[in-house]
């Protein structure tokens, strides 16, 4: 297959020059050219393999830029990194929507700036990368690109309630629940008795003035009891 001209850009961006030019096509071909007169495949299979290579990538970075940090924290910063708005930005960074393959109507429709279809084509992107060049060159790809996102920065306070859903979130498990189980006290000086529980743990209950308080501080007792250490804010 002849490479054109748009692919040595786009290569030239990622850094890396694909053997198998049919790799990156499929890669910037969009579903919505399924079907019809078109027989190309479209780049659902490599989203699949790129979102693993991404995740193994950054969880390595992470792992060597914070070396005192502990899961919460990784899993924390693991998860800004390879959410969908982090690699749309990565996306825009290198003008992936300018190289997308869509069908007309997606096209018409604004589909080269819509946050989910750059997301999963930079991720489609790294898949390809590793088919044709292996971990090692997709790695470098992810560092490459990644580099501005992943630069050390001062850890950002969140809430508890934020920063356990972030937590849940990084161990594969399901989003926290909450549940008021008791309130005492009169009408204008209540107590709040807050409990949360996500599948799998032990749930965790906090006391508060108002509802969101209790919750709050239900959230905090979990993350401490589980070793989480976070920078976390009062609201």
């Amino acid at each position: 297959m002849l490479r054109p001209r748009k692919f040595k850009i786009l290569e030239t961006k990622l850094g890396h020059r694909f053997k198998d030019v049919a790799l990156i096509e499929r890669a910037l071909t969009h579903a919505s050219v399924r079907g019809g007169k078109s027989e190309r495949a479209d780049n659902e299979r490599l989203e699949f393999i790129g979102d693993r290579v991404l995740g193994l990538a950054i969880a390595e970075v992470l792992h060597l830029q914070y070396p005192d940090a502990n899961e919460g924290e990784l899993a924390r910063r693991y998860n800004r990194l390879v959410r969908g708005e982090a690699c749309a930005r990565v996306a825009r960074a290198i003008d992936l929507g300018d190289h997308l393959i869509l069908s007309e109507s997606e096209a018409d429709s604004g589909g080269r700036e819509k946050t989910t279809i750059l997301a999963d084509a930079v991720e489609a992107v790294l898949g390809a990368v590793f088919l044709d060049g292996g971990f090692d060159k997709a790695r470098g790809v992810v560092r490459k690109l990644w580099k501005e996102q992943s630069e050390p920065v001062p850890e950002v306070a969140v809430d508890a309630k934020s920063a356990l859903q972030e937590w849940a979130q990084g161990q594969g498990l399901a989003l926290p629940k909450y549940t008021v189980v008791a309130r005492k006290g009169p009408d204008h000086a209540p107590r709040f008795t807050a409990e949360v529980l996500i599948s799998g743990r032990a749930p965790a209950q906090g006391e508060g003035a108002s509802k969101r308080i209790a919750e709050q501080a239900a959230a905090t007792a979990l993350l401490t009891r589980e070793g989480v250490r976070a920078q976390v804010s009062d609201v």
